[in-house]
């Protein structure tokens, strides 16, 4: 299929081949002899070509079955030489769109830079979330469900390719031999704040996306594949009915998605990979400069201090000098004393012989148990069983207190924040709390700001009024007035529950 960028020619069959795909773009299906000649400058191919090569380079595409011939019946032609070069029409075979199709992947991949996009991660936890919502609508609904499958399995192929491309690229960032160490420090840096950022609520995200692929699959995948098959309007160009052959398709693809966030088999899903390849990302990175850090700091490398040292031990003359060379290198002296030293070491010269020195006095537990001095016996342990106790019961009560205060804050659907009403103390922090985390966040199209806590267990939906009005909510500690936003609080799980309050 790519046999045309290995012959001498390449650049030419190249160009030509480019041509057509840009055609083919144009929605021109077939080009003639001059049409071919003439595209040849739009691609990029300024040196001239005679007729000759152009004509021996279609019949090399035709060969190869990138190109087909056929004669134009319905054009007329006013002298023979027109009709010679005009009757012959030549067209983009399926072999052809591939091999097009595959020179320019392979040329974006080679451009290409890998990334870890939390991006993609909230695309993906949006459009299973539309996909929810639309499953509940009517039939005029499933072009967009098939849309909205379609870039749901973008993003994922997106997230797919561009983890394994970072990971790639990082690796070979690993690598390289000797890199300028200025520039790798300073993509040493950007590389660690990018994926301290990644890997920021990371769980969270996960955790989202598991939630809204399992309210998908409560539907039913396999309605949900039949609606967008409709809303797909496949064409039937062929005798073969392409509806299996999509299914099967889009069957695969969402065996990929739960792979990715929710397996089957009960295995670890393949994002936590991700947070896996941040987290030794970092210590890869820090140990490389590490050592460039270290060679930096050396005059010479510790091969260069072996061959310097081999050196002078060849040019030793005698046995006790290379002794004498081997200790100096290696600090290896003879043993003095055994393991024991004398109480001031400096008053002993290291030149001094065994037979010479002072002795060194030695315990009497050295011989009857083999200890130099007493060992007092260890202390018991604390018991802290009851000190887990109440931090436990603490826990579970601190807890309960939360989930009352998110069960008391939770709304039936959008409401006005005038109608919650009173308050305690508690449950008035949280809200402020998920207020506070809305209006810091970034809103969409249509006005609305969404946040979550922390644990991804609760959703505020925001909208600003329209209106001038006030709320006003009473605690315990006093009287809060402030926007009456318009408000939509939703704990993970409980979607069920809301609509049955509503």
């Amino acid at each position: 299929m790519f046999v045309f960028t290995t012959t001498e020619r390449a650049d030419l069959h190249t160009a030509a081949l480019y041509a057509f795909g840009e055609a083919n773009e144009r929605l021109e299906t077939a080009l003639t002899f001059d049409d071919v000649h003439a595209r040849l400058r739009s691609v990029g191919w300024f040196e001239p070509v005679s007729d000759e090569e152009l004509d021996a380079t279609l019949s090399r595409l035709r060969q190869w079955g990138h190109v087909d011939v056929v004669q134009n019946h319905a054009a007329h032609y006013t002298t023979a030489e027109d009709y010679e070069r005009k009757n012959l029409q030549y067209l983009l075979t399926k072999r052809g769109e591939a091999a097009f199709e595959g020179v320019q992947h392979a040329l974006s991949v080679l451009a290409s830079s890998g990334a870890l996009q939390t991006a993609v991660l909230d695309a993906i936890a949006e459009r299973l979330g539309e996909l929810h919502s639309l499953m509940g609508a009517g039939v005029a609904s499933n072009r967009r469900i098939y849309t909205t499958l379609m870039e749901l399995e973008g993003h994922l192929d997106a997230l797919r390719t561009n983890t394994k491309q970072f990971n790639s690229e990082l690796q070979r960032l690993l690598r390289a031999d000797q890199p300028d160490l200025a520039t790798f420090q300073e993509v040493k840096r950007a590389t660690v704040g990018y994926l301290q950022e990644f890997v920021t609520n990371l769980d969270q995200r996960r955790h989202t996306i598991r939630e809204a692929v399992a309210l998908v699959e409560d539907q039913g995948i396999d309605a949900l594949h039949q609606r967008a098959m409709a809303g797909a309007e496949l064409p039937k160009l062929t005798s073969e009915d392409p509806e299996a052959a999509w299914l099967r398709h889009r069957a695969a693809k969402w065996a990929g998605l739960r792979s990715w966030f929710r397996p089957v088999d009960g295995t670890a899903p393949r994002v936590d990979e991700l947070q896996d390849i941040a987290r030794r990302a970092i210590v890869q990175l820090l140990r490389a400069l590490e050592r460039m850090s270290d060679v930096r700091r050396r005059s010479t490398s510790a091969a260069a201090d072996f061959r310097t040292l081999a050196k002078w031990f060849a040019a030793s003359r005698s046995e006790p000098e290379a002794h004498q060379l081997f200790n100096a290198a290696f600090g290896m002296w003879p043993a003095r004393h055994a393991h024991l030293a004398h109480e001031d070491a400096e008053l002993i010269s290291s030149a001094e012989s065994w037979a010479q020195a002072p002795p060194v006095p030695i315990s009497p537990l050295l011989r009857t148990s083999g200890r130099i001095e007493r060992i007092a016996r260890t202390g018991k342990v604390r018991d802290v069983e009851e000190v887990r106790r109440l931090r436990r019961e603490r826990a579970r009560q601190e807890r309960a207190e939360l989930e009352a205060a998110w069960r008391q804050l939770a709304t039936p659907g959008p409401v006005r924040l005038s109608c919650i009403g009173r308050l305690d103390h508690a449950s008035f922090h949280r809200l402020l709390e998920l207020i506070g985390r809305a209006l810091i966040a970034r809103q969409d199209s249509a006005g609305v700001r969404r946040a979550m806590t922390s644990d991804g267990r609760v959703e505020i939906t925001l909208r600003s009024p329209h209106d001038a009005a006030t709320a006003t909510l009473r605690t315990p500690h006093g009287v809060f007035t402030g926007p009456d936003f318009v408000v939509d609080i939703r704990t993970t799980g409980a979607r069920s529950q809301a609509e049955e309050a509503r």
